[in-house]
Formats: C-alpha cells, structure tokens, sequence
C-alpha cells in the first residue's frame, strides 16, 4: 500500500465517521417529536395513547399477556408471557417500536409526520 491509499482510506473513515454523527444527531430530534404510542395486535389497532401521560395498559390476547408503561415521554414493556422476552429486555424507549412476536404485538412511538422504527423481541 502507498501514501495515495492511506489517504484514501482516512478520507472514507472520516467521512463514515461524519455520517454516523449526522444521523445520530437527527434521530435524537427527533424522538424529541414523539407525541403518541400506537399498539397494535396483529392487524388490528389495539389503542391509541399520549406519550406525555403515565399509563399502564394490560394487553391480553390468545397469545398471552403484555403489559405495557408509558412514564415520563417513554414506553416499555413490564411484564410479558413469551418465552424469550425479548420485548421486555428491551426496555425504556423514546422512539422507535417494540415488537413482541410471539404475541404479535407492536409498540410505535409516532410523531407528526412519521414514525421511527427499532425492532426487539
């Protein structure tokens, strides 16, 4: 390898580096938007809820159980019955969604003009 390709290289580092900060930055913006949790179970939209009221909603299903926390502008999920719990291990979140696929369950937190989404469980 020569100079030109170390240089070449450090130019794509630092440029990957830029993006990453970039992207980061704006994702943070943007949770700040966040303004409702939308749950849905399967197909059919299960409730609708502010994300700046506390909440407990229980979510039962023939799938099982959930249940679900809104506290303090985030979402998560307390207590689940599936078997690997991915969706509770997942925790606290201000933007993005919480999927529980054993119980078919999704949690997204929206905002005005789009939805920002992060896939657990």
């Amino acid at each position: 390898m020569n100079k030109r390709d170390f240089i070449a290289i450090g130019i794509v580092i630092i440029l990957s580096a830029l993006g990453f900060i970039f992207l980061n930055f704006n994702l943070k913006n943007d949770a700040q938007g966040g303004e409702t949790v939308k749950i849905s179970v399967g197909a059919d939209i299960y409730g609708t809820y502010p994300l700046n009221e506390n909440d407990e909603i229980k979510i039962n299903t023939k799938n099982g159980f959930n249940t679900v926390v809104i506290e303090n502008g985030s979402v998560f999920v307390k207590d689940a019955d599936c078997r690997d719990r991915y969706c509770v291990r997942q925790g606290k979140i201000r933007n993005g969604s919480i999927i529980c696929l054993p119980h078919r369950l999704v949690i997204e937190i929206e905002s005005n003009d789009k939805s920002i989404d992060a896939v657990a469980g």
